[in-house]
């Protein structure tokens, strides 16, 4: 047990070639699952998608049990963002078996597992220089379209009619002109439900939205804890400390 729990570690938190393309792997599996979820929110399920989403789900337990297993503190991993969505994702295809609602919607927030992840933030700082100057930028628009994505999913599954024929366009669109108070008017949501979960769209949508706008205007900053004064954000170009002028030794993408 104890060689196939460092092969689990080398793997999730290595920092070997073959650790971080596993990585990578993980993330596009995550976006093949996202995929299926958003493609078969809508309309019905036989026996075929049942046992195909008991496969996803059986890998996507697999990885959050491999996760537990090696966590040097499993109550704060249990905490967080995108382990809180993998689990209310396991519980959704769970009780698919025996509700009669349709929870698809809920699996919109395994998109979360694309960014919220420690090890994969430390591998897109060092691999990517877009990333390390946009990181703000890049977590804002994916919260964001998450967001979009799930509250659409949503609209679909419980207010958008069985026999529209655009039935997936209307719930985005509707989405997006919630969310930027257009409000056309052409598409509403008549019932007292329809009504609040609007609210609830225009209230966290428009935060999301000034959250991302001021990520891309304001000027950027990248991440280096100063070992002085413990600041961690700084001018891309820093040399010093602003906050204490210690030296700083900022990681860039260098010169090919």
């Amino acid at each position: 047990m104890a060689n196939i729990k460092q092969t689990v570690k080398y793997l999730y938190i290595g920092h070997d070639p073959i650790s971080v393309w596993f990585r990578y792997g993980l993330i596009l599996f995550d976006a093949i699952t996202i995929v299926f979820f958003v493609s078969t929110a809508k309309g019905a399920h036989g026996p075929a998608f049942t046992v195909f989403s008991l496969i996803i789900g059986f890998f996507i337990v697999l990885d959050f049990v491999a996760r537990l297993w090696i966590a040097k503190d499993r109550w704060k991993l249990l905490r967080q963002i995108y382990t809180l969505a993998d689990i209310v994702v396991i519980v959704s295809l769970i009780l698919d078996l025996f509700l009669p609602w349709n929870l698809a919607f809920l699996r919109i927030l395994r998109a979360l597992r694309l960014i919220h992840s420690y090890h994969l933030l430390r591998d897109l700082r060092r691999d990517s220089h877009f990333f390390r100057t946009h990181e703000d930028a890049v977590i804002a628009a994916i919260n964001l379209l998450v967001f979009i994505f799930a509250t659409s999913t949503a609209v679909l599954v419980f207010f958008i009619p069985e026999n529209s024929p655009n039935a997936y366009i209307d719930a985005l669109y509707f989405t997006m002109a919630t969310l930027t108070t257009t409000g056309f008017g052409d598409i509403t949501l008549a019932t007292p439900g329809g009504k609040l979960f609007s609210v609830f769209i225009m209230i966290v949508g428009v935060a999301l939205f000034v959250r991302l706008a001021q990520a891309i205007f304001m000027p950027q900053k990248v991440r280096h804890k100063c070992s002085n004064c413990g600041l961690y954000r700084h001018d891309p170009d820093a040399v010093h400390c602003k906050h204490c002028g210690e030296t700083l030794r900022i990681e860039t993408g260098g010169t090919s």
